[in-house]
């Protein structure tokens, strides 16, 4: 899941949405999952989400003659790969349910008292149904929200002090540059005859573990240059006037909202119902 919080830039209906409307979707979507205990409902969270990639996936562009081509912004491809990343993610926390739960009736004995119980099938599955259902969308919708315009609503229409909204935004800005620099680390150890290819997840846990220093050695200097570089364009003196921009909010917003308040009161409902 490399890079899996960059901006991707493009014109499509989730690009031109309004930035809070993309958060507050992706929060309705969130607590639908977590308030949701069917396996149904969790899969169509997921459905959606993946139709969400495909709806910020297909762009389109006018060349310098006038032509009007049809280009992918590579959300659809983010959004797989995110799905992907968090199953296998979540393989770990699956099995890790069925050995510590021991409650239910058991299904695969393992042993004379040892077993899987269908209990702890259910809630190993459900547990990453959920985790998948609910990280899912505020990964993707922010892939599509340039984090200044997402800084200026915050100050702007919700008030939030700009040192805290800078804090917020800059907190996932440099979640990919430190990915980043953890691939150039690896790299340069790897020119160096190191093997990070190793099945043992433990083994290479080990072999990463030292890397950490010198990783946190360059976000140290890169977080001082970043404040640096803050205060000499007059960081203290930014107010809501500031930001000169106008955010408006359009039907596609409303639909999108109206969607995630659906789907938060189904699952609602449907919880309630069981």
């Amino acid at each position: 899941m490399k890079g899996f919080l960059d901006y991707l830039a493009g014109n499509t209906i989730l690009h031109r949405m309004h930035p809070l409307s993309k958060i507050f979707t992706a929060v309705l979507l969130c607590a639908a999952a977590f308030v949701s205990s069917s396996f149904v409902y969790l899969a169509g969270i997921i459905i959606f989400n993946i139709l969400l990639g495909l709806v910020g996936d297909r762009d389109k562009i006018t060349d310098s003659e006038g032509n009007v081509k049809k280009v992918r912004t590579g959300l659809l491809k983010r959004t797989l790969g995110i799905f992907k990343g968090l199953f296998r993610m979540s393989i770990f926390l699956f099995i890790l349910q069925l050995l510590v739960i021991r409650k239910g009736e058991i299904v695969i004995p393992l042993g004379s008292s040892f077993g899987i119980t269908d209990l702890a099938i259910r809630n190993g599955l459900l547990l990453v149904m959920r985790l998948t259902a609910a990280t899912m969308p505020l990964s993707v919708l922010i892939s599509v929200i340039n984090l200044n315009d997402l800084s200026n609503t915050l100050v702007k229409q919700l008030h939030l002090p700009y040192k805290y909204a800078f804090t917020f935004t800059s907190a996932i800005r440099f979640i990919p540059v430190f990915s980043s620099e953890l691939s150039g680390i690896m790299e340069s150890q790897k020119a160096r005859g190191v093997d990070f290819d190793v099945k043992n997840p433990f083994k290479k846990i080990g072999m990463i573990l030292p890397l950490c220093f010198p990783l946190l050695m360059s976000a140290v200097r890169k977080i001082e240059f970043t404040a640096t570089a803050a205060e000499l364009r007059g960081f203290y003196f930014r107010t809501r006037q500031s930001c000169s921009k106008e955010y408006k909010y359009h039907f596609a917003d409303y639909v999108f909202m109206l969607i995630g308040l659906a789907v938060l009161a189904g699952a609602i409902i449907y919880s309630l119902a069981v």
